[in-house]
């Protein structure tokens, strides 16, 4: 198998421009374009979900489509979902903390 060239990563980077036309009042993303997935352009949000549902919905993408996960014993919440856009596998994902629970005392909330 001989290795992957520039062009071998056209739809991703082709995506990534159209993106940036389209959509440059968006919050900026972290942004990957692989050897491993050259068809993909993944694109991230840290620290609140509110950038990853802004991209969601610019792209209307359903929200019944985005799967939620727990990571790093319960404290990283993680959105993901994959869409295409212009001929490219986009994978949207979003992180976020997960705020601590209040322990619930013995006996609080007890009608005596």
């Amino acid at each position: 198998m001989s290795p992957l060239t520039l062009a071998d990563l056209s739809a991703p980077l082709m995506a990534l421009r159209m993106l940036g036309a389209e959509f440059p009042h968006l919050p900026a993303p972290c942004v990957a374009v692989s050897t491993v997935y050259p068809e993909r352009l993944e694109l991230s949000l840290h620290d609140d979900f509110a950038g990853f549902e802004a991209w969601r919905e610019a792209l209307n993408i359903a929200p019944e489509s985005v799967v939620h996960r727990v990571q790093v014993g319960g404290q990283t919440g993680v959105l993901r979902v994959h869409a295409t856009f212009a001929g490219a596998e986009l994978e949207l994902i979003g992180y976020a903390k997960v705020p601590a629970v209040e322990p619930v005392l013995a006996g609080a909330g007890a009608v005596s």
